[in-house]
């Protein structure tokens, strides 16, 4: 049997903090919550007597630009073994600063300390802080150029085939970023090999057989644009429906993720099937420009050389295995599935889309997607069980929230404090920014233990906030 709350604003009127002596009056019976949501009656309320919303404290922003509150943050910060993801991206990013070349040293110099800064000032922190995973792939990804190019052509130079010289004369390196010596061999006939052992085809292939300009566009929609703006939308979505800390999580998750898919795709290089079909299983070498395959259609359809241009100096030619594409569109897709589960068929198809159009384009085998969709879907379960707030299903936006339940719960629990057995949990702070998430798995925020969880705002306050019918 299902117990449901109702606020009523007779509660406000027998409130000693509002009404002293009390007074009695009679309100007429009227059925409030046909005219009034219950939500916005207990923030009507609970604003009434506090001055502010009970969930204030969880979904606003910090507007502080002093230092100081930084150092006290960091004074007050409790340490784990999960700092060390900073200590990782400190790693990566000198790495890839001392390899990269352009831009120059005073640039470079330039870029590290506006990043330090922002990470100092309250205000931008909250910012940062977890956009860091995503800037660590960024610069990693950009830092995979072997070099930058310039054409050729001008003097009649043409390309030649990796079997007949082993270099491509069209381009001429001109700034090393990562030397060829320092990367592993290019492997070719594995993902072939693979791709006919799992499916006995090359599906991407089969896919591509039968092109026209309608499937041109149809595949070049999810693949050219959405793959770009989703992240985006996505973000935009978390940070207004999903609980306080939803966005951080799902920023931190999304860098990491893609941070290992280019580590392993520059220590594990693969050719994808546009090398196939353009070189057959000939050995491959740094010295090979890009392709955009399937994209290059578009270009010719639509009168723009954006894609022939983007991929032919793209900083990772043989980064076939796993699949960024497939990785990105699964993320998206169990993210948006665990704010909105009814959408989940429609997010579902989302990815099924671009598998189709990766395959159609020949930039992928039908291996590189499963692996790409395989990692982003462990990435996620993991930050969902530790440190993924859980959706309240009577929330509709994240200001609705008035506390946050961190990761999975061990039995079923139907959101309601006085449900939840309060001596597993423990109550943290939400201000300690620092940390992965905003609290310990299962924990509930915002509070410490000298505060008390808006004391007469909660759902635990049933004398004062609410009454059982």
């Amino acid at each position: 049997m299902t117990t449901k709350y109702f606020a009523s604003f007779r509660d406000a009127a027998s409130s000693p903090t509002l009404f002293s002596p009390k007074i009695a009056i009679h309100w007429p019976s009227v059925p409030m919550g046909a005219v009034i949501p219950h939500r916005f009656r207990r923030k009507i309320r609970s604003t009434l007597r506090s001055g502010s919303s009970p969930a204030s404290s969880i979904s606003k922003l910090q507007t502080s630009f002093d230092p100081a509150d930084t150092l006290k943050a960091l004074r007050s910060h409790q340490w784990s073994v999960y700092d060390a993801q900073y200590l990782l991206i400190v790693v990566i990013g000198l790495f890839c600063f001392s390899v990269i070349e352009v831009p120059g040293p005073l640039l470079k110099t330039l870029i590290a300390t506006l990043l330090l800064s922002s990470l100092t000032i309250p205000f931008t922190r909250q910012f940062f802080l977890p956009f860091l995973p995503i800037l660590t792939y960024l610069i990693l990804f950009y830092s995979c150029n072997l070099w930058a190019v310039h054409e050729l052509r001008a003097i009649g130079a043409s390309p030649t085939p990796p079997q007949s010289s082993g270099t491509l004369n069209l381009f001429l390196p001109t700034a090393l970023f990562v030397p060829a010596e320092w990367r592993p061999h290019i492997w070719v006939r594995v993902l072939p090999a693979l791709e006919n052992i799992v499916y006995g085809a090359n599906l991407s292939n089969i896919l591509s057989k039968h092109q026209n300009a309608f499937l041109d566009v149809l595949a070049w929609i999810p693949y050219g644009i959405l793959h770009f703006t989703s992240p985006f939308i996505t973000a935009a979505a978390m940070f207004i429906f999903a609980g306080p800390g939803t966005l951080p999580v799902y920023s931190r998750t999304f860098g990491y993720m893609n941070t290992l898919g280019v580590a392993t795709q520059l220590m594990f290089p693969n050719a994808p099937p546009w090398y196939e079909n353009k070189y057959g299983l000939a050995p491959a070498n740094y010295n090979i420009q890009g392709s955009p395959a399937g994209l290059e259609r578009i270009d010719k359809l639509f009168g723009v050389d954006l894609y022939t241009s983007t991929f032919t100096a793209s900083p990772m030619v043989f980064g076939a295995f796993p699949s960024l594409h497939a990785a990105v569109a699964t993320m998206n897709a169990l993210f948006l599935g665990h704010v909105f589960p009814r959408g989940k068929p429609v997010f579902i198809t989302w990815i099924v889309w671009i598998w189709w159009a990766t395959l159609y384009l020949s930039h992928h085998y039908a291996v590189d997607l499963i692996a790409g969709s395989v990692l982003s879907a462990v990435f996620f379960y993991i930050a969902k069980a530790k440190f993924l707030p859980r959706m309240q299903m009577d929330k509709r936006w994240r200001w609705d929230y008035d506390y946050v339940e961190i990761g999975e719960s061990e039995s079923h629990y139907s959101y309601l404090l006085s449900d939840i057995d309060t001596s597993v949990h423990k109550y943290h702070s939400d201000s300690d920014e620092w940390t992965v998430a905003s609290g310990a798995s299962g924990s509930l925020s915002p509070a410490s233990e000298s505060q008390s969880l808006w004391e007469g705002e909660t759902l635990a306050d049933r004398e004062s906030d609410f009454e059982v019918r």
